[in-house]
């Protein structure tokens, strides 16, 4: 384990009836930094985030290490902050009472003192009038303050990692921003590391230092996220960043990956990303690509060197391209009937 890291993830693989979702993952998590989680969904972002945290549902097998192992001080030393506060709050309780108990878990204090703390830890979140809050029930809570509740409960205890598995996804814009910083502000104030899984690349680039980006159970890239945003060295990455509406030239289709992420059941040979890559040679389709140090960050690609600046233009192209193909298709003479497709 790294000197400099507070959480070392090794050679970690997580299995279903012996089918691998996450397969030889390894990253580090480094003291009071925000590492970023991302990638289309089905990648293994929520099934790492959760194996930090020994949540993983049951049936899932590992194998390789995370050390230290602090699935036995959650709450104390690592905390979650789920992506359903609704779900993860207890309907029948009063949301100050659940907060009281979060604190009890950690510290022995009297009811009395429980309760005082609960009401001061919503007062920090921004929860107002908090001492009235304190005794509503969570289906009182807008989405927003739920949210916040939650981000209260992680951080009551001071931990030293705080995993964030996608915390504003039934979220509005303003709300999203408004819980996105106060997260931050409780990282900051209790000095913790942030794990953020989240499919935002704004969110990334404007919370993140670094970035880990996942396909198919594995690493992709991983390095300093405004680095792997501003020139992507895998083509996935670039895929993922040209599929942005800020990335499309006026007037033209925006770019999309083409196809889905396979099933983890169901992966082709060599690289899992070589069927929707446009780069893919025949290297891709044979020999899956071990991660290797690039430009100060980990990459896993054979063919990255050969990426164009900006890497996004080659989905772009690619984008273009589909589409005079649907315009070719599209054209007819004089007096011809377009052909049309059963339904």
């Amino acid at each position: 384990m790294p000197s400099d890291a507070l959480l070392s993830v090794r050679d970690l693989r997580i299995a279903f009836d012996g089918v691998e979702a996450v397969r030889g993952l390894s990253f580090d998590v480094r003291p009071h930094e925000v590492l970023a989680l991302v990638g289309e969904s089905g990648a293994g972002k929520s099934l790492t985030a959760r194996a930090l945290l020994g949540m993983l549902p049951r049936g899932a097998t590992t194998s390789g290490t995370i050390l230290p192992d602090l699935s036995a001080h959650r709450g104390r030393r690592i905390s979650l902050v789920p992506q359903d506060a609704l779900s993860a709050l207890s309907p029948v309780h009063r949301v100050g009472d659940q907060l009281a108990a979060a604190v009890r878990s950690v510290a022995r204090v009297s009811r009395t003192e429980a309760r005082a703390r609960a009401v001061a830890a919503l007062d920090r979140v921004g929860i107002p009038d908090a001492a009235r809050r304190a005794r509503a029930y969570p289906h009182e809570y807008s989405g927003g303050m739920r949210q916040r509740a939650v981000i209260a409960m992680a951080t009551v205890a001071g931990p030293g990692i705080v995993v964030a598995d996608e915390p504003t996804t039934a979220l509005d814009e303003e709300h999203r921003d408004q819980v996105l910083r106060v997260l931050a502000e409780r990282r900051e104030a209790v000095g913790a590391a942030l794990v953020l899984v989240t499919h935002d690349m704004d969110v990334v680039r404007d919370h993140a230092d670094r970035v880990l980006v996942m396909y198919a159970g594995r690493l992709t890239e991983l390095g300093p996220a405004h680095e792997v945003l501003d020139r992507p060295r895998a083509p996935y990455t670039a895929g993922l960043l040209a599929s942005l509406p800020q990335h499309a030239p006026p007037g033209r289709r925006l770019p999309a990956l083409r196809g889905t992420p396979p099933a983890p059941g169901a992966l082709p040979p060599g690289c899992a990303f070589a069927p929707r890559c446009p780069l893919a040679a025949d290297i891709c389709r044979t020999a899956d690509p071990e991660p290797q140090r690039v430009e100060g960050r980990l990459v896993a690609c054979h063919r990255w060197p050969e990426l164009p600046h900006p890497a996004t233009r080659l989905f772009q192209s690619q984008s273009q391209s589909q589409s005079r193909g649907r315009g070719r298709g599209r054209e007819h003479g004089p007096g011809q009937e377009e052909e049309r497709q059963p339904v």
